[in-house]
């Protein structure tokens, strides 16, 4: 494994080597110590990112050992990085990895810890992470990758043996839940609010510093201009596939966007179950649903201005272009997504504002939805009321019977292979996706002893496109009762 100080070259420390909370200026990162798990079990690890990454099996256990914090004499100095961040919108200041610690680098991709203790950015928490959240981001992350969503990995969750007190709906009535440390796996974790604490500070040195390094390792002979233009395009298409999949991550806020273009920071997500663009998982979110869906992408444009700002205190090009070509970059990808997943050459925007006004209205099933275009194909009949949530009129019937037709003839009109196109829609609609609901139940067996459903679970995100013995299960609307049970559609930041 390479050591942090070889992969931080050139970038400052906080000398301290400690876990207290406090401000670090001028730092990009602050030297941490794990704290040791009492009792760890590993739950869960990722065979196919541990093998693409050259771990061996016969290694595991002492890898096991490394990702619980128990391996004193392994561990190269691990390190909290340093950030800051505009959260709903308005300056939180200095925020950075509050229960995060990266190991090393290995191959090329950089190791993290979540919820191994204290860091200096732990604001008062204790560092620590529970199982229900840390299942959600080893679940989410491993079936973003599968699904072909950038995104960082997952590589383990091990259930620490000790118990963390949280307010899981922030009301006053906090309990005790099973501690777990989940691996993170990227080729970096740099985000928006790195550059954006120094740029606040007017720490003008330390942020041409952390530019030069992002250049050098990441974005090779590329200027500035070069670089944020590279970002802003990586950004408009992870909005375009997050909208493909029909995935809200529910809190995008600067510090939570991936400078590589990469879904970051699985906290309170979901999924578009009920077809509603205006849905938001976060309950922090539900006034101004700042997060909503439909708005993600609008969101991420008004991110990249922040991060324009803050690059620009250094950068003597202006960078107005790069950023005014995010909405036609992300309709370049949007529209070349949706058409795929209705099987077609090309898909104009009132066609697509039909059919998602005709989801919404008719309260869709998003997934099975697209799936049941692919059956039509097929030339086979469809059980339509099974994929909406509200009981059809003839009305509706009428209606949906309409919008199938001119989809047909839009299909003869550009002269689409039903073969070639049935292979595109398979390609571009999953048959399965990790919806809250799945996880929780999985969490309650969890909590009963019983691994069965989980080792399910992990088998159905490897293969999220293809109707098998382990996805098939899933393969139906979610349940009326999971819009109303915690955890299995919206929830809080709490972990």
């Amino acid at each position: 494994m390479i050591k942090l100080e070889e992969i931080y070259q050139g970038l400052r420390e906080f000398k301290q080597l400690t876990g207290r909370p406090q401000q670090t200026p001028g730092a990009h990162f602050s030297k941490v110590r794990p704290e040791k798990a009492p009792n760890p079990k590993l739950l869960c690890w990722s065979n196919g990112l541990a093998s693409a990454m050259g771990i061996k099996d016969s290694d595991k256990e002492l890898w096991i050992k490394l990702l619980s914090g128990n391996q004193d004499n392994y561990i190269p100095t691990p390190i909290a990085a340093r950030y800051g961040g505009h959260q709903f919108g308005h300056w939180a200041g200095q925020l950075g990895d509050g229960r995060a610690m990266s190991l090393g680098q290995l191959n090329g991709m950089e190791i993290q810890l979540k919820g191994a203790g204290l860091t200096p950015y732990s604001r008062g928490a204790d560092g620590k992470a529970v199982l229900r959240s840390s299942l959600r981001e080893y679940i989410c992350s491993e079936a973003m990758f599968h699904l072909g969503v950038p995104t960082t990995r997952a590589l383990s969750l091990v259930e620490t043996g000790e118990d963390v007190l949280r307010d899981m709906f922030y009301d006053g009535n906090a309990a005790y839940e099973k501690g777990a440390i989940c691996t993170r796996i990227a080729p970096s974790f740099l985000r928006f609010g790195n550059y954006q604490i120094h740029a606040a500070n007017h720490e003008l040195e330390e942020l041409k510093e952390l530019i030069d390094y992002t250049i050098e390792n990441y974005f090779p002979g590329m200027s500035i201009k070069e670089m944020f233009g590279e970002v802003v395009r990586r950004t408009a298409c992870l909005m375009s596939e997050w909208m493909r999949v029909g995935f809200v991550h529910g809190v995008m806020n600067t510090d939570n966007l991936s400078m590589l273009g990469l879904t970051i920071d699985y906290g309170p997500y979901g999924w578009l179950d009920r077809f509603d663009p205006n849905w938001t998982p976060n309950t922090t979110d539900f006034r101004e649903k700042r997060y909503r869906f439909i708005n993600q992408v609008n969101i991420a444009y008004w991110n990249l201005a922040q991060l324009k700002e803050a690059l620009q205190t250094v950068c003597l090009d202006n960078l107005d272009a790069q950023l005014d070509s995010f909405p036609d970059k992300f309709h370049h990808f949007y529209q070349d997504i949706q058409a795929k997943k209705v099987g077609l050459k090309t898909c104009e925007r009132q066609f697509i504002d039909e059919l998602f006004d005709l989801q919404y209205d008719l309260q869709a099933d998003m997934t099975l939805f697209y799936r049941s275009l692919m059956v039509v194909m097929e030339g086979k009949e469809v059980d339509w009321q099974s994929i909406f949530y509200k009981d059809l009129t003839n009305d509706d019937r009428n209606r949906l019977d309409i919008w199938l037709k001119k989809w047909q003839r839009e299909q003869k009109l550009q002269r689409v292979d039903p073969m070639i196109a049935y292979g595109v829609m398979n390609e571009s609609n999953p048959v399965f996706i990790p919806r809250n609901y799945i996880v929780q139940l999985v969490l309650d067996d969890l909590e009963k002893g019983d691994e069965t459903s989980l080792r399910n679970l992990e088998q159905a995100i490897l293969n999220p496109y293809e109707l098998n013995e382990f996805t098939r299960p899933f393969y139906k609307k979610a349940p009326e009762w999971s819009t109303s049970r915690p955890g299995c559609s919206t929830l809080s930041c709490s972990s």
